[in-house]
């Protein structure tokens, strides 16, 4: 670790929730697939980051090889190989100093744990997101697949990424996007080309609850067969309040991630904080300005547990 330069500054508390969110879902599904003696699977972190914060602590690649790691003795019984997808962009070949960062981090874990070499391939990329996406959609679609896509800029989150992701029968993935941004800037031309949300239905609600909203419209724009299920977490940093979408196609994925969820926050499942007020039913909302009943908290409660329960109770196990 001595000779690789961190990240400038340790992950926040935001960051660390959800890193450990694909961890756990990491866990859940990297040994579905290893007991079926599936041949081959793949998992794609398309902003990968360098493997570790300034701290030490490790980020989403670190914490994939530790999952795949625990599986080692399956994963050779059942004689499966496993292919990782690293991509960390810099444009200026002379500034790829998180690129490099990244491949010494993970070559530094697998020095330390070289049987996983025997079965795991790793592939570094350095290459813009919207370029390589296409690249490597075939294979995304041709093998089971887990994918993680935690940008930060707005074009990534363009409709077009999930409608791709959606034809993919055997794909799980979980996507970061900043909703905050959508509330203050949705209306504006830039992010309507990306994606367009109708800021004025979604601006009915509270605005604790605009990554819930985003994700109802979502689904909205997927085809009206569609097997897909997309699912919200979403995540607070001061006022800011971001999320992940979760997706994927077979019910025991979806339940999978419930419960992760659920385990996570055991009062409504779906944010890392108290998103219905239970504590602070006559709190101020900051954004609105206006004193919530106790009524209208306890209404906003019942309803998220209905959601999640409903997702549950539609597929037929």
């Amino acid at each position: 670790m001595a000779s690789i330069n961190l990240h400038s500054k340790p992950f926040d508390e935001e960051t660390i929730t959800k890193l450990e969110i694909f961890e756990d879902y990491a866990q859940a599904w990297i040994p579905t697939f290893v007991m079926q003696g599936t041949p081959l699977i793949c998992i794609f972190d398309f902003f990968a980051g360098t493997g570790y914060d300034k701290s030490g602590v490790p980020g989403s690649p670190i914490r994939l090889l530790n999952k795949i790691n625990e599986q080692i003795g399956h994963i050779f019984t059942k004689n499966v190989k496993i292919r990782i997808y690293l991509n960390e962009f810099e444009p200026q070949k002379k500034e790829q100093k998180k690129f490099e960062q990244l491949k010494l981090s993970c070559e530094e874990y697998l020095n330390k744990n070289p049987r996983l070499r025997h079965f795991l391939l790793i592939e570094y990329l350095n290459e813009d997101f919207e370029t390589l996406f296409p690249k490597l959609l075939p294979t995304i679609k041709k093998y089971p697949a887990l994918v993680y896509l935690d940008q930060n800029g707005i074009k990534f989150t363009s409709e077009k990424y999930f409608l791709e992701l959606e034809k993919s029968f055997q794909t799980d993935f979980l996507y970061f996007i900043s909703s905050s941004y959508f509330w203050r800037f949705g209306n504006q031309s830039e992010f309507k080309m990306h994606l367009d949300i109708d800021m004025e239905e979604a601006k009915k609600d509270y605005y604790k609850f605009i990554h819930v909203n985003i994700i109802a419209q979502l689904r909205k724009k997927l085809p009206g067969n569609t097997k897909l299920r997309l699912y919200p977490f979403s995540l607070r940093r001061g006022p800011n309040i971001h999320g992940i979408i979760f997706g994927a196609s077979h019910p025991r994925a979806v339940d999978k991630f419930l419960t992760i969820a659920w385990e996570r926050n055991k009062t409504n499942g779906q944010a890392n904080f108290d998103i219905d007020d239970e504590a602070t039913i006559n709190q101020i909302d900051m954004f609105a300005g206006v004193r919530r009943r106790r009524l209208e908290a306890f209404s906003d409660t019942v309803k998220a547990k209905i959601l999640s329960l409903e997702i549950r109770n539609n597929f037929e196990l």
